[in-house]
């Protein structure tokens, strides 16, 4: 009898041990997530940023956006729902065909983290199996989606290239650089924007160096400018280049009167900031002629509060500059290299201002490029989730100063040159 007892107790105690060993089985793993929090759905604003694109490991610590305290807790690619891409406005007339850029949209779905414990299937038996059997191995872990990354730069294997691609929703407006309240990027990160084009040879000699470094910028041209050489601005937008806009005349948008020179007439004029704005808008649409980005730079990067609140309402972000080369007061392509280099050795990153228009930065442009990737920054490009729509008024007033889109619209003394 006391040993039939003790057989029984074994028995139990195996059959336990057989049970509880299938329920560890049966509990799924938990899995590490890198999603974040979901945004609010009050109405609150949430983060613009996405990352699409990226070509470097992830930091082990990331800066993270920091929005302020009337925004909603960023949101990822993959917990964030798309808004709606504003109506197009009727197209100008385009000098050429339409130039899409050519950047293409990366899956936005983050990847799965490789460190996630595996997972076993739904479908393992519920009957407990004998004892002597082996245990049924887990199901394999799913494989990761793969991170998207920038094309290589076959000609140049120490080229700086893009590390990372980030999608800018400007519903409702977003503004960026000092004082933003997004800190979107990492140490070591760089945004290149540059002002004040088109220009013959200099905007140009920029796009080589960057084309030279397969890696993107952000250009807000003056809509005069663009008038000038639609045909520059066509070469920057299918580059791939996102093209902004910095108002029709370069006018200081906290006053209303100033002076303008036109087709080589410069005359005293009286303006209103909004047309200002809206006619920088429809000249760069219309010398492009195709989509351009809804990014604005105010001049001398004066911002009155009522016109940011403007742009706002039109979805349009703004720019200003977390490190200002201050290039145009510059004639040495040395003293520009310097200057950028000097203040982000200091800040770490940021977004930099530049002048394409600029004679020194132009001859800078390269080494400028090669002194970056020598410091070891990367490059951070800022892509439009959706493009600028222009006001029909403003691309007839536009259409009327060119002389109705079929002409480049440039100086006679830059068509004609007497030779003999």
């Amino acid at each position: 009898m006391r040993l039939a007892a003790m057989a029984c107790a074994l028995v139990v105690v195996m059959c336990v041990a057989v049970f509880g060993a299938m329920l560890s089985q049966r509990a799924p793993a938990p899995v590490a997530t890198t999603t974040p929090p979901q945004a609010t759905t009050d109405g609150s604003v949430r983060s613009p940023i996405t990352t699409l694109e990226e070509r470097d490991p992830i930091p082990a610590a990331v800066t993270p956006i920091r929005p302020s305290a009337s925004l909603a807790a960023p949101a990822t690619a993959a917990s964030a729902a798309p808004s709606a891409t504003p109506a197009s406005a009727p197209a100008l007339s385009a000098p050429s065909a339409p130039v899409v850029p050519s950047t293409a949209a990366a899956p936005s779905a983050a990847p799965a983290t490789k460190a996630a414990a595996p997972m076993v299937a739904e479908s393992a038996p519920a009957a407990a199996a004998p004892a002597a059997a082996p245990t049924p191995a887990p199901a394999p872990t799913p494989a990761a989606m793969p991170r998207s990354t920038t094309s290589a730069c076959p000609e140049n294997p120490n080229a700086l290239g893009v590390s990372r691609v980030v999608e800018i929703d400007t519903t409702g407006g977003a503004r960026f650089g000092f004082e933003s309240p997004y800190d979107f990027l990492r140490e070591g990160e760089v945004v290149l924007t540059f002002d004040d084009g088109p220009w013959p040879d200099r905007t140009q000699a920029v796009l080589k160096a960057l084309a030279a470094h397969c890696t993107k910028a952000i250009f807000f041209p003056i809509g005069v400018h663009a008038t000038y050489h639609p045909g520059i601005l066509r070469t920057v937008a299918a580059a791939g280049h996102a093209v902004g806009s910095h108002t029709w005349c370069h006018q200081n948008l906290s006053k209303t009167k100033g002076s303008c020179e036109f087709r080589g007439k410069k005359e005293a004029v009286d303006y209103d900031p909004k047309e200002e704005i809206e006619k920088g808008i429809s000249a760069v649409r219309w010398a492009v002629g195709g989509p351009t980005a809804p990014y604005f730079r105010f001049p001398q990067l004066k911002e009155p509060p009522d016109l940011i609140a403007y742009l706002g309402k039109r979805n349009i972000a703004t720019f200003n500059a977390d490190l200002d080369s201050f290039d145009f007061k510059m004639r040495k392509p040395e003293q520009v290299r310097q200057s950028v280099m000097a203040k982000l050795k200091k800040s770490g990153k940021g977004i930099v201002l530049m002048h394409d228009f600029q004679h020194a930065t132009a001859e800078a442009s390269m080494d400028l490029l090669n002194d970056l990737k020598a410091g070891g920054y990367k490059i951070v490009f800022m892509k439009p989730k959706f493009p600028v729509t222009t006001l029909p008024q403003y691309d007839e007033m536009i259409l009327k100063l060119v002389g109705g889109g079929g002409g480049e619209a440039r100086p006679t003394s830059s068509v004609i040159r007497t030779i003999e």
